[in-house]
């Protein structure tokens, strides 16, 4: 039973990695990834682009800081407005892209700081490094890996940011007990994600347009604290945003995903009394 539940996570992580292999190779080749439909929607128009990025809720100054390029219209919100970070802060990023967010974090977190973005796809992690090259970010790196296996030693990062990745994930239990592990005692979580408001019907579950379009595998509110806290996180708050739904329509046009999900910002704290354990 056991080796059927992992063969049937490795597929879903397969399909996941190779639908955003395609969305960095489309977006090299100024073309469209073909599932414009959903948040991995590639458009070789600058202007489109920062239209989806400013109604996610990025200013037009923070689109300005980042390589041309960095910026692919993914996401369902802005974790770094949320995150509070301050100079000095190491940052690990759950599913870095083109490195878009890790480079608005950078530049908060100032010379002192340090980023680092985590991703499972080697076209994303390619486009990433040139992006950072490109921008000459000496305080962001990219590794290459998973968010339920992260590439991070224990107590790293005072943040754990992440747009619209944990969503993808077949395992959001263990990706809640890595962001754990990796966060400093009294470290915090700050993430955007598409979330379940109702219990969704099982053919959009199925629908794996609708899975890699950050929709079909969003869990309940509920379930979510529940795993939050069962990883040892305090203060958890998630707060699904009804205006979201605007925009995930676009997503998915013509079918019912908005009466099941919401965009919703995350938050939660690691315990600094274990700084005294």
């Amino acid at each position: 039973m056991q080796n059927d539940a992992a063969s049937s996570d490795d597929a879903h992580r397969q399909s996941i990695r190779e639908a955003y292999a395609k969305v960095a190779q489309a977006d090299n080749e100024g073309a469209s990834c073909g599932v414009e439909s959903s948040c991995c929607g590639v458009s070789d128009d600058i202007a489109i682009s920062s239209l989806i990025s400013t109604r996610l809720g990025y200013s037009k100054a923070e689109l300005d800081m980042v390589p041309e390029g960095a910026d692919m219209g993914l996401g369902c919100g802005n974790p770094k407005a949320i995150a509070a970070l301050q100079p000095g802060e190491v940052v690990v990023d759950l599913g870095a892209g083109g490195g878009f967010d890790c480079f608005l974090a950078a530049a908060e977190v100032g010379a002192d700081g340090h980023v680092i973005g985590i991703d499972m796809t080697p076209d994303m992690l390619s486009k990433a490094r040139a992006n950072s090259v490109k921008g000459k970010f000496a305080n962001v790196e990219f590794r290459l890996g998973e968010i339920e296996y992260l590439p991070v030693a224990d107590d790293t990062a005072n943040v754990i940011i992440s747009n619209c990745v944990v969503n993808l994930s077949s395992d959001k239990p263990q990706v809640f007990r890595e962001a754990y592990r990796v966060l400093k005692p009294g470290g915090r979580v700050a993430i955007s994600d598409v979330v379940a408001t109702a219990e969704m019907p099982q053919e959009i579950k199925e629908d794996i347009g609708l899975v890699a379009g950050c929709m079909g595998n969003a869990s309940l509110v509920a379930d979510l604290e529940e795993m939050m806290l069962a990883a040892g996180f305090e203060q958890v708050r998630i707060q699904p945003k009804d205006e979201s739904k605007e925009f995930i329509k676009d997503w998915a046009p013509g079918t019912s995903v908005t009466d099941y999900v919401a965009s919703a910002t995350i938050e939660a704290v690691k315990p600094a009394w274990l700084l005294f354990v």
